[in-house]
């Protein structure tokens, strides 16, 4: 069974959340839902951007301390602000992506948190992506300069009209009305194209 860890933090956009969740949980994937801390404080129910809260599994600490020597096959990050700022704050969570990345698990991440939490890791390096329009513009202020962002984002290549994109093992997505397309991405590189298929059909898809 495939696992995949999804990180919350106050201020997560709901819709680009629950929406990867509820699939890939109908797909048969184990997924954990780890709250990240805020001043240094981490609560498992975790409030979205629009007043929506979710009951986290439990926090980034037990899920990490849980995951050391197995990692997941996938980790996730939904946008929504402050919420992918509050993780892009998280030193131990940003390492936790890179080393995702770098053992070529999936690491995915919709909306900001491409541009605000992946760009800083450098793992958008070289590689095509879409976030939300206009995030782009602020690469150095989530970077912490100019310099860092263009070194973490070193050819890099924003397609700014596509809903998704997928490269290699990493997928990001646009916003929250493609959170839907987003989440059978990460259905079919986690779990097949047959399986993506099914899903689709069920739920009555476009």
């Amino acid at each position: 069974m495939a696992k995949a860890v999804v990180f919350l933090a106050k201020g997560f956009e709901e819709i680009e959340a629950i929406t990867p969740i509820d699939y890939l949980r109908r797909a048969g994937v184990q997924v954990q839902l780890a709250a990240i801390p805020v001043d240094n404080k981490a609560d498992l129910l975790v409030q979205g951007a629009h007043g929506i809260s979710v009951q986290a599994d439990l926090t980034f600490d037990d899920f990490a301390s849980q995951c050391a020597s197995d990692l997941p096959d996938a980790v996730f990050v939904p946008g929504g602000m402050p919420g992918a700022s509050n993780v892009g704050a998280c030193a131990l969570a940003l390492d936790f992506i890179k080393k995702m990345f770098d053992e070529k698990k999936l690491v995915c991440a919709i909306c900001a948190a491409p541009v605000v939490v992946l760009a800083q890791t450098g793992i958008l390096a070289g590689k095509n992506y879409t976030c939300y329009p206009g995030m782009d513009q602020n690469l150095a202020e989530y970077c912490k300069g100019k310099d860092k962002a263009d070194q973490c984002m070193k050819g890099s290549n924003l397609l700014a009209d596509k809903a998704f994109v997928v490269d290699q093992n990493v997928i990001t997505g646009r916003g929250p009305g493609a959170a839907e397309e987003f989440a059978m991405a990460i259905v079919e590189k986690l779990c097949g194209k047959e399986t993506a298929q099914k899903i689709k059909a069920a739920s009555v898809q476009r």
